[in-house]
């Protein structure tokens, strides 16, 4: 790929009910790719990628969901000015989200990108939208079942709420994050720091709010994607960090999402990290634009 591209327009995009912080590589002619980040992550995240797709010459748009990011912690409510609105589950919030955004952009025929939760929301997308997503990137997500692990939301609660930072500073977590992830760039660990806000006796916390994590932790429990797998038509690839000692269940459900999608593509990342978009960010790019 041509030299990336680092500085993104930071914007906000209507995304009908609200407004998205988003951040905007103004790229080329190419055809537009729509990047979707994680659960508690942030749209920081893909500027790696997003750069080298800007420099191929696509225009990317990397969004915060609601409540992440620069983005207002706003309900999942269908109704924002109806206090009592019923809420609506928040994977198909975000999914609608993301079709608003492309409508108010004039964008047809998108590649979407999601890593993580934001693969089911990509997945989501592809599979009520056939119309308007050209390919779809799964990025060690969108494909996996907490519901197959999990029976109930205290359960999966138990073990996937995020840690607690009492205490802890933004320089503390910096270097922890160093350690663990020696190989990521710095841009990539300042924008996991993205993910948290410090307070003003120099702790962190994080943007998302706790109660809103669990309740998204819940949408992923009663997601399905293999009763979305049929719906989708567009070429999907599945972008998987593995390992020699992986999860059984990870790789069955691996194997059972190449096998329910009409048009899909394994690539693995053998020893990678969850988060490929910022350890791999060029080849992450390259592949996503083979779709492009």
């Amino acid at each position: 790929m041509d030299a990336l591209i680092s500085r993104p327009d930071i914007i906000t995009v209507d995304a009908g009910p609200v407004g998205l912080g988003a951040r905007s590589f103004a790229g080329g002619t190419g055809r537009p790719v729509l990047l979707v980040h994680g659960l508690s992550s942030n749209a920081r995240l893909w500027d790696g990628v997003a750069g080298h797709l800007a420099a191929a010459g696509h225009p990317v748009l990397a969004v915060d969901l609601r409540g992440h990011g620069t983005s207002a912690p706003v309900s999942d409510s269908d109704d924002e000015d109806d206090l009592d609105a019923p809420a609506t589950d928040p994977t198909q919030a975000a999914a609608r989200d993301l079709a608003n955004v492309c409508a108010g952009l004039g964008w047809t025929g998108p590649v979407v990108a999601g890593q993580s939760w934001g693969g089911n929301v990509a997945l989501q997308l592809a599979a009520d939208r056939p119309d308007l997503v050209h390919g779809l990137v799964l990025v060690d997500g969108g494909w996996l079942h907490l519901g197959d692990q999990f029976g109930t939301l205290d359960a999966a609660w138990t073990v996937l709420a995020p840690p607690r930072f009492d205490g802890m500073s933004a320089d503390g977590l910096r270097a922890r994050l160093r350690a663990g992830h020696p190989d990521w760039t710095e841009a990539a660990v300042d924008a996991t720091l993205g993910n948290l806000r410090e307070r003003p006796d120099g702790a962190v916390t994080p943007w998302l709010e706790r109660e809103r994590h669990r309740g998204i932790v819940g949408s992923m429990l009663r997601h399905r994607p293999r009763v979305l797998y049929p719906r989708v038509h567009c070429p999907v690839l599945l972008l998987a960090a593995t390992a020699d000692a992986m999860p059984p269940r990870k790789r069955a459900q691996l194997d059972e999402a190449l096998a329910g999608l009409a048009q899909a593509e394994v690539v693995e990342f053998l020893g990678g990290d969850h988060d490929l978009h910022a350890q791999y960010p060029e080849r992450v790019a390259d592949l996503i634009a083979q779709l492009a």
